[in-house]
């Protein structure tokens, strides 16, 4: 090691130090119609039970931006339970010219440096196969960014961070 580095370091245990304000799973400025559900699983399949995730999504008209009462718009937080599951409550997000909806995701937990970029997609959304994003995760692992239906109101969307069905993830 060179003299006067610090050697690098994993997240310990206080993770969710200044992180956890804020996650109160409804995102700021919609009706939260809509409930996102799913767990987050280590590369061993194991539910992780610290992660926090994190989204940002557009408005109704596909903008992004603004704020209520000094908090953006579009923003959400929640954690993972003892099981892993999280729950997030929100509102479809409209779509600029050529996306599909879908909200930008945000995973932080121990272990890791830096934040795991990812979406989440609609299923059936007509713009899905235009998407410029999704065009470019190769055909086979597009699944792992599309949510699945349970009923009107309710989505599910599991986040795999390893193994053969990992998550798509995106350099940031």
């Amino acid at each position: 090691m060179d003299a006067g580095r610090t050697p690098s370091q994993t997240v310990g245990p206080y993770l969710h130090i200044g992180l956890d304000w804020l996650a109160a799973g409804q995102v700021i400025g919609t009706r939260g119609d809509l409930l996102i559900t799913g767990t987050v699983y280590d590369g061993a399949g194991v539910p992780v039970d610290d992660a926090l995730i994190e989204t940002w999504q557009a408005d109704a008209a596909g903008r992004y931006g603004g704020l209520l009462d000094d908090l953006p718009l579009g923003f959400g937080r929640t954690a993972t339970d003892s099981a892993g599951r999280y729950r997030l409550r929100t509102d479809r997000p409209g779509a600029a010219p050529g996306d599909a909806s879908h909200l930008h995701v945000l995973i932080f937990m121990r272990g890791l440096l830096k934040p795991l970029l990812t979406r989440v997609y609609w299923p059936g959304d007509p713009a899905i196969g235009s998407d410029p994003v999704l065009q470019r995760v190769p055909a086979a692992r597009r699944a792992s960014l599309l949510a699945t239906a349970g009923d009107a109101s309710q989505l599910h969307w599991d986040i795999h961070l390893q193994g053969p069905l990992e998550t798509v993830f995106m350099e940031v």
